[in-house]
């Protein structure tokens, strides 16, 4: 039996992104043949709606601080330093710090450790953060590279900023692809999709992007994009909201837009492939990504994508989607003009991109991890 810790705060606290990631494949690792036990360490219970998620399934333990943890300053410090007397105590023979982090002593404890690089955007365009901000991720980059026996990059372009910026041997990083949730490949009824569009009040006619609305996803560009596409096009925009959203509604409102742009937060995981199905096109205009996991789940769900170029985002959609400039509204709405129902060769586009993906299915990707776990033992 193999025992296997998780750091599992984002699993139980976030919904999307790195909680996504989280949930997915230790839901896949649940379910590999081999002999496994998955323990995960949060700081507390977290969101009841997400734990539900995971801890129901075979060979699952929650684990939380032993050590009666209960402010905040006292979570942080277990999750940094106090957990790896936890993990010796239950014999964790492997730790998988699945955001980029892992605590600190683990590499003397003997105890074998690998994280998951999602990204360096914190490096690459620190415009994008606070100052100090910046500085603590990239101090607790360089801390985890001198932890981890072992680092997995979801992306070729997450694995040569590593490379290049932590200045690392290359022998020390493997490239395992993500994947997204099995519900966005499952198909939406009739039903179920008036449902949601009822819901959420939703027009006829769409393009869609999901993502934290913050200005690195760049979804600005789509909205400018809107003026130069058929009057009965609308965008909708889903996803958690920062400043930057104020920014995009002080657009929309000067140049008369409000009727055609829509913006939902808090929208439920489970809601996701319905409004997935009803749209024309995904776009995706970030200007830097570790990998862009909506673009799967637009891809899963039946729909082409327009995203940008500059990071890895033609590597998550492959070659039969569109990626333009991230600062190029004219171009931006010339792709999806293309990709819109009816355009030539989009039915054909959409089933070669399909086939793409298939390379990021989840079974997979568990076998893959576990191949890591096993190689380290």
């Amino acid at each position: 039996m193999l025992t296997i810790g998780f750091d599992a705060k984002r699993i139980v606290r976030n919904s999307t992104g790195l909680g996504s990631y989280g949930r997915t494949l230790v839901r896949d690792l649940a379910y590999l043949p081999e002999s496994l036990r998955l323990r995960l360490y949060a700081p507390d219970k977290g969101h009841d709606h997400l734990r539900s998620q995971i801890e129901n399934l075979p060979r699952i333990n929650l684990c939380y601080p032993k050590s009666g943890a209960y402010l905040p300053f006292e979570k942080a410090l277990w999750r940094e330093y106090g957990i790896v007397k936890d993990l010796l105590k239950d014999k964790v023979q492997v730790f998988h710090g699945l955001s980029g982090e892992l605590p600190r002593g683990i590499h003397k404890s003997g105890i074998r450790s690998i994280v998951t690089i999602h990204d360096l955007i914190f490096l690459r365009h620190p415009e994008f953060y606070p100052w100090i901000d910046g500085k603590i991720y990239a101090w607790k980059f360089r801390q985890t590279l001198k932890e981890a026996d072992h680092i997995i990059a979801i992306s070729e372009c997450t694995k040569r900023d590593v490379l290049e910026l932590g200045q690392i041997d290359s022998g020390r990083v493997s490239v395992v692809y993500q994947s997204c949730a099995p519900r966005f490949t499952k198909e939406v009824s009739p039903v179920e999709q008036e449902q949601m569009r009822l819901q959420y009040g939703l027009p006829k006619r769409f393009i869609l992007n999901v993502g934290t609305i913050e200005q690195r996803k760049n979804v600005l560009l789509a909205v400018k994009a809107l003026s130069v596409l058929p009057a009965d096009l609308s965008l909708v925009i889903i996803g958690r909201q920062t400043n930057y959203t104020n920014e995009v509604l002080d657009y929309v409102n000067t140049h008369n837009l409000s009727r055609r742009v829509f913006i939902l937060h808090n929208v439920p995981d489970d809601h996701l492939p319905a409004l997935y199905a009803q749209a024309e096109v995904f776009v995706y205009p970030s200007v830097y990504e570790g990998f862009g996991i909506p673009i799967i789940e637009a891809i899963s769900s039946g729909l082409p994508v327009v995203a940008c170029t500059g990071s890895c985002l033609e590597e998550a959609g492959g070659p039969d989607n569109l990626y333009v400039a991230t600062d190029n509204p004219e171009a931006l709405a010339a792709a999806v003009r293309q990709m819109l129902k009816g355009a030539p060769g989009r039915e054909e586009r959409i089933a070669r991109s399909r086939e793409y993906i298939r390379r990021f299915e989840g079974n997979d990707v568990a076998s893959q991890v576990f191949d890591i776990y096993r190689s380290l033992i």
